[in-house]
């Protein structure tokens, strides 16, 4: 049983100093930030613009693109973990058939980014 124990020993370690250097970055904060915001900074603010009035009011669908664009690709890393770790155990002719799928994938996502750059979708003004 401690060997099988020991095996887990790396990742006990890793999450107690991960923990301690996050702990010690949240009291750093706590202790150094400065404590007097201004009114600007205490004022109402969400989805890339001021709070007003009107819920129908026009607004730039540009802050929705960019959204979008972060949600495709954190997808794509999402689904790019666990096909690099599976890659090698498949018998030769799934890893090849695995890894084209793969490139076809990325292939549609590196035409929409080409699409959306094309449109200025990237471009803030």
């Amino acid at each position: 049983m401690d060997a099988f124990l020991l095996e887990y020993l790396p990742i006990v370690i890793f999450l107690g100093i991960s923990s301690a250097i996050g702990i010690v970055f949240i009291l750093a904060s706590a202790v150094l930030a400065p404590k007097a915001p201004d009114p600007e900074k205490l004022s109402t603010y969400e989805c890339g613009f001021n709070a007003f009035d009107d819920a129908r009011m026009k607004f730039d669908v540009r802050f929705y693109l960019v959204s979008i664009l972060f949600i495709i690709f954190d997808l794509e890393v999402a689904f790019l973990f666990p096909w690099a770790v599976s890659l090698m155990k498949l018998p030769y002719d799934q890893a090849v058939f695995a890894f084209w799928s793969m490139m076809t994938f990325l292939g549609v996502l590196t035409v929409g980014f080409i699409y959306e750059w094309k449109k200025g979708a990237l471009e803030w003004d």
